[in-house]
């Protein structure tokens, strides 16, 4: 990869602020935003509406190859499309959000869910996140980041993401599923969820989003000062 390519990976565990601060990022400076968390849950949520078992990798697959997913930048946010229709909303809720890890763990489903990744983003600025970006999608990203915070404040985040989105949410629970989804992220065997040994690492525990998006923003211009034109 060229040191000249714009190309920004931003991993971390469940809730840990990427998405929001990605999202933010990209349309400050420009970027083109690939949501691999969103790719992965797409699929989940076409599994679990097709009664598919999550154990079954080649059921999945062959959905999988049957499903398009794309991405459309509004005035009130990036939307999700699953063979042309809107899954925004369907592909947070809570089955999928439980279900995820299960379905994304499947080698032969990572695999080409990174070479639909790698095809998004060639030849534009690209910054994507996701728990692989880094070390699997983009290991010569010339900009890595590693956000991490505390269980406590993941699950406060997602609790208050879930009440605005209207969906019914219990703290406690959440807070059970983060750690639960932390664990099945670290430790499964393909592309489990690590840090870079290149990456910046970001506590954002006590970081507002204007906090996080000013660091990485300006981690950023250190190397791509000419994205400020």
């Amino acid at each position: 990869m060229s040191d000249n390519q714009v190309t920004v990976a931003i991993d971390g565990p469940a809730s840990s602020g990427k998405s929001t601060v990605a999202k933010r990022i990209a349309d400050e400076l420009n970027l083109i935003y690939v949501d691999s968390g969103a790719m992965y849950r797409t699929i989940t949520y076409v599994v679990l509406e097709k009664g598919i078992d999550l154990s079954d990798q080649d059921s999945i697959m062959r959905e999988l190859n049957q499903v398009s997913i794309e991405f459309e930048k509004t005035a009130d946010g990036q939307l999700v499309y699953c063979n042309g229709q809107d899954v925004t909303d369907e592909i947070r809720q809570n089955d999928v959000t439980n279900a995820v890890s299960a379905v994304s763990a499947h080698p032969k489903v990572r695999a080409e869910l990174v070479e639909r990744q790698r095809n998004l983003s060639q030849k534009q600025p690209t910054i994507m996140d996701g728990r692989d970006i880094g070390t699997v999608v983009f290991p010569d990203a010339n900009v890595k980041v590693f956000l991490v915070a505390s269980v406590d404040q993941r699950a406060e985040r997602r609790f208050k993401e879930n009440t605005l989105k209207g969906i019914e949410s219990d703290l406690s629970k959440l807070k059970q599923e983060i750690s639960a989804r932390d664990y099945k992220d670290s430790t499964r065997e393909v592309s489990p969820l690590t840090k870079a040994s290149d990456a910046i690492e970001i506590d954002t525990t006590s970081l507002s989003i204007d906090e996080v998006v000013e660091k990485i923003t300006a981690i950023i211009l250190g190397k791509h000062p000419e994205l400020l034109k």
